[in-house]
């Protein structure tokens, strides 16, 4: 079992994008919890899933108890809508 703050960065390597792990009614989880599972994708979801996609597929079935914000390269949370790739792309400088 890992922290919380190494499971985010766990889920940013596989996935290429940040993380916020939060409880539920959406308060912060602090992270240095420990008990959570590692992440278990070595592959990343398909550009193609939406951020929506990717907590119900994903995120939800490893941490269930939990939500997370898919943050942009601003560090800003983004919609259930948007494609991973535009998620993705925020993170490429120009």
């Amino acid at each position: 079992m890992a922290k919380v703050g190494r499971a985010e960065l766990r889920i940013s390597q596989i996935e290429g994008f940040l993380v916020k792990i939060r409880h539920l009614d959406g308060a912060d989880v602090r992270s240095d919890r420990t008990g959570m599972p590692t992440w278990p994708y070595e592959r990343a979801a398909k550009d193609a899933w939406t951020v929506a996609d990717w907590k119900r597929e994903r995120f939800t079935p490893t941490y269930p108890g939990f939500n997370a914000d898919v943050l942009d390269g601003d560090g800003s949370a983004v919609p259930g809508q948007t494609r991973l790739e535009s998620v993705r792309d925020s993170y490429v400088e120009d």
